[in-house]
Formats: C-alpha cells, sequence, structure tokens
C-alpha cells in the first residue's frame, strides 16, 4: 500500500527526515545551482525539496498523486504550488519545465515507465530530470520505519539502465543520506559527519540514489541493429513487379473498393 502524503510529511518533521532533506538538497544543489528563472516541477512526493527552489524559481510546483484530504499539505508554502493529478496525467504542456526532480515516485508507482514517459514529456529539450529513489544496497531500504523502505528499491546500475532504455541520457549519478535511518536526534544532529565518513569509506552505500539525466530526442549511434538480407525477389533490377495474375485488369477492378478503414479517435503512441 502506498503511503499518504500525510505520513511522507510526518516522516520530514521529523529530525531524522530534515537531515535527509537537507542532505538530498545539498547534493542537488550542487548539480543545479538555485535554478534562478526556471521552471520547477516536483513529482511524486518532491515537495522537501522544492523549499530550496521557492524563492528563485520562476514557478516551482509539486504534483502528487494523492488524492485524499491529506495531500493539501504542501499547498500552503509559500512559493510552492500543488498540483492533484494522476502521477502519468499532468496537466501541464509538453516540454515546459527546465528541471524536474522525482522523489518517492517510482519505487511505488503502479507503473514506472509510464510516470517516467510522462516527466520526459514535460521536460524541455534542454532540461535536466533528477531521479532520486530508495537504494537497495543500503540499510535504508530495510527499515520500514521511513519511506524509503517500502517499494521497490533500486542500485544504482538499475536505475541508470531504466533510464537510458527509456529515452532518457544519463548525465550524473551518486548516492546520499549515509546517517543510519533511526530516529535519535544525535544522529541526526550529526548528519553531515556521517555523510562525509560514508562519502568518503562507503561511496556507494547511501539511503538514496540519485541520478541525474536528460531528454534524448534521438536514438544512440549504433543502436540499432542492421536487419540481415533473407532473400532476393525475382525481377529486374530495381524495378518492382507484381504477380502476372494479381496486375490484370480484371483483378484491379475486383480490388478496386478496397479501403482502410480509419477511426477518428485513433492514434498512435
Amino acid at each position: 500500500m502506498r503511503l499518504s502524503a500525510e505520513e511522507l510529511d510526518g516522516f520530514y518533521s521529523s529530525r531524522l527526515g530534515e537531515a535527509a532533506a537537507y542532505l538530498i538538497m545539498k547534493r542537488l544543489g550542487d548539480l543545479w545551482g538555485d535554478c534562478k528563472g526556471l521552471n520547477v516541477l516536483g513529482m511524486g512526493y518532491a515537495h522537501p525539496l522544492l523549499s530550496a527552489y521557492a524563492g528563485t524559481a520562476r514557478a516551482c510546483i509539486a504534483a502528487t498523486p494523492q488524492t485524499s484530504p491529506q495531500a493539501v499539505w504542501s499547498a500552503s508554502d509559500r512559493g510552492i504550488s500543488t498540483c492533484l493529478a494522476e502521477e502519468d496525467r499532468l496537466p501541464f504542456g509538453d516540454g515546459a519545465f527546465e528541471r524536474i526532480v522525482l522523489l518517492h515516485a517510482i519505487e511505488e508507482a503502479d507503473s514506472p515507465r509510464a510516470v517516467l514517459r510522462e516527466a520526459w514529456r514535460l521536460l524541455a529539450p534542454e532540461g535536466r530530470m533528477l531521479v532520486a529513489a530508495a537504494n537497495r544496497t543500503s540499510l535504508w531500504s530495510l527499515f520500514e520505519n521511513t519511506p524509503f523502505g517500502h517499494g521497490r528499491p533500486w542500485t544504482r546500475r538499475q536505475l541508470i539502465a531504466y533510464l537510458n532504455d527509456h529515452l532518457f541520457q544519463v548525465t550524473a549519478s551518486t548516492t546520499a543520506v549515509h546517517v543510519l535511518p533511526i530516529q535519535m536526534d544525535f544522529l541526526a544532529a550529526s548528519a553531515e559527519g556521517w555523510e562525509k565518513v560514508g562519502a568518503l569509506l562507503t561511496p556507494g552505500l547511501g539511503g538514496v540514489v540519485m541520478v541525474e539525466a536528460t531528454k534524448r530526442l534521438y536514438a544512440r549511434p549504433g543502436g540499432g541493429a542492421v536487419a540481415p538480407v533473407t532473400g532476393l525477389a525475382p525481377g529486374r533490377k530495381g524495378v518492382a513487379q507484381l504477380p502476372r495474375k494479381e496486375a490484370d485488369v480484371e483483378s484491379v477492378r475486383k480490388h478496386r473498393n478496397s479501403r482502410v478503414d480509419r477511426s477518428s479517435g485513433a492514434r498512435f503512441d
């Protein structure tokens, strides 16, 4: 069962949750700066990270899939607008955002593929997206007292491969949040120290995998396989020929009313 916005809000209001959000925001700040004048979208439950951009971004929107009354928990923060909508059908135009951050968006999603497809649609051609997900190789994925202990965790390699397979070009990756996932004030207070030691000694064991990617508009060179020739059609080279019987006039007249039915509402995805 997916965690509610109320439960997530309770975690990020705790000392441990505040420390985790701070450590993720610090890594995000190293990548993106202050996003001045840019449109920023948070998908999933990215509200704890959006507060860093509320004062400088042109628009800062948190899109959450929750439909219960508890989902309005983020609507009152200054500088951040909240959108309640289906996670794979957001009411924004194509390429509307220069920056998109996904937090708690794919671990418990009904279809991670659909969520990433929607993020691809909304991301501007020169935009950048960051996915933050629970790290499968860390202790955080084993403790259910945090949001990162729910849903499907990812390794860095899995997430990079998944993004590459869904028309994104990965540009950076790291892990964050090396503090122990235990609700103790002294641990939260020393979170920066844990982060420095963890980044030095166990760089791949942070509680959160962070992968940055850009929108790939074209297939990678050499990415497709050449289809082998299985046989040669008879006839002169370079001239398309019909079998003699099918080329008869009577045969053409017989099939002249053939047509392809097209539904007016049909479309190709």
